[in-house]
């Protein structure tokens, strides 16, 4: 496994205080979160998406974030 991996992580507002959060895994699948959030600065709000927010499913997942394809793992 290459120890220099970075994921891929998309982010999408879906209002203010709603963000959903796609990122890549190692394995090379994807998955998708959402979660509410202060709504202040999405540039350091998506982490605790990431970290803690709700899975969404796949389909909701494949249309929010087109850009990404493979397996999803959710």
């Amino acid at each position: 496994m290459n120890g220099n991996w970075e994921p891929r992580i998309q982010r999408i507002a879906l209002a203010r205080r709603v963000l959903a959060v796609a990122t890549t895994r190692v394995e090379g699948a994807w998955t998708a979160y959402i979660d509410v959030v202060p709504g202040i600065d999405h540039d350091l709000e998506f982490q605790d998406v990431l970290d803690s927010g709700d899975c969404l499913p796949e389909k909701v997942a494949r249309v929010l974030f087109p850009e990404f394809e493979g397996p999803y793992a959710s």
